[in-house]
């Protein structure tokens, strides 16, 4: 499955555009949306024989979840910001002519008692018919776009996708040649929840670190429970973890010492645990604008990093792997695959 690199919102340090191609590849073209709590994320692409073909991609960091939490609503500043990035999407996906689309939105607009008037207001300004998934729905997707990266010999594999507002978890189990989801969960807590909840992540001290922890080992731990007595009762150890999305990403770029993001460099690197606890315990002595300096974190994720840092290290005190895979990939793939999988177009060219 070929993939342009991943492009940060406008402004990021390692913001790129992504080549595009200009012409209408054969097979058809499908389009992905995922509007989630922090990000707004299309990617437009075709049939190919490895999987699939990226056309065209779109990323942009919106916050449509900011103060979510303490409000219960969508302001209208977050609002604003997720319409104009829709707007993108829309323009994207009509000079395409792009054949099948799924567009979901997750948590923030799940959460937010204005969520529904939302959904209907992106419609009537953008024309785009989002579909606001359950946890359900959104940890089998992403364990979908995950799976391709699952190492071939591993008995066992602990999926988990670090979001704006949610954390979707999953213990996944050999069938065969496939792997089989045997327990999942989805966290009520991200990136921008957990920031906003301990102070707002710019003066991030390792008191108000520790209490991020605490905060979530409740969580991880349930989670770990079940997954051992759906073993029988051995420790959950996997084979090896696989982590997708930001938190991840950004991880292992800090820890391979990028001068910019590269994700070619990034999408599939192997990561030791103990490596993961070095990041996070250089990333939690730095300031604010020394993080924000950092090539592969920039502004917009400087007060976001460490939230996603403390959710990482609950996850692998919970399911004590060695070794850790890196996907810059997830819920979109999910979906393109599932609908070329529905289409029997995956894996096919014209």
């Amino acid at each position: 499955m070929n993939r342009s690199r991943r492009k940060p919102a406008a402004g990021a340090p390692h913001a790129r555009r992504p080549p595009v191609s200009r012409e209408q590849p054969p097979g058809g073209l499908y389009g992905a949306l995922d509007l989630g709590t922090n990000n707004c994320r299309l990617l437009i692409a075709t049939p190919a024989q490895n999987g699939f073909s990226v056309v065209d991609a779109f990323s942009r960091i919106v916050r449509l979840g900011e103060r979510l939490a303490q409000t219960g609503r969508l302001s209208d500043d977050a609002m604003l910001r997720t319409i104009e990035a829709l707007r993108v999407c829309a323009n994207k996906l009509r000079w395409r002519k792009v054949d099948r689309v799924r567009l979901v939105a997750t948590e923030a607009c799940r959460m937010a008692e204005n969520g529904p008037d939302f959904i209907e207001r992106v419609k009537s300004e953008t024309g785009l018919r989002l579909e606001i998934i359950d946890r359900e729905t959104e940890a089998g997707l992403a364990a979908v776009g995950a799976e391709p990266l699952v190492d071939r010999e591993a008995e066992t594999a602990l999926v988990f996708d670090i979001g704006g507002g949610s954390t979707e978890v999953l213990w996944m189990r050999r069938a065969g040649a496939r792997f089989e989801t045997v327990a999942w969960t989805s966290l009520a807590a991200g990136v921008v929840t957990i920031s906003e909840r301990f102070g707002g992540g710019v003066d991030v001290t390792p008191t108000s670190f520790a209490a991020m922890r605490e905060h979530l080992r409740p969580m991880l731990q349930e989670f770990a429970q079940r997954v051992s007595e759906a073993n029988g009762g051995s420790a959950p150890v996997p084979s090896h973890l696989l982590g997708t999305s930001g938190t991840v990403t950004t991880i292992a770029g800090v820890q391979l010492g990028l001068l910019r993001y590269d994700r070619a460099r990034v999408d599939g690197c192997w990561l030791d645990s103990d490596d993961i606890g070095a990041v996070t315990s250089r990333l939690l002595h730095l300031t604010y604008e020394q993080r924000a300096a950092n090539p592969c974190i920039g502004r917009e994720r400087a007060d976001l990093v460490l939230a996603g840092c403390a959710i990482l290290e609950e996850i692998r005190l919970a399911f004590p792997a060695q070794r850790i895979r890196v996907a810059d990939r997830g819920l979109r793939e999910g979906i393109l695959t599932m609908l070329m999988k529905e289409d029997g177009t995956y894996g096919r060219t014209a």
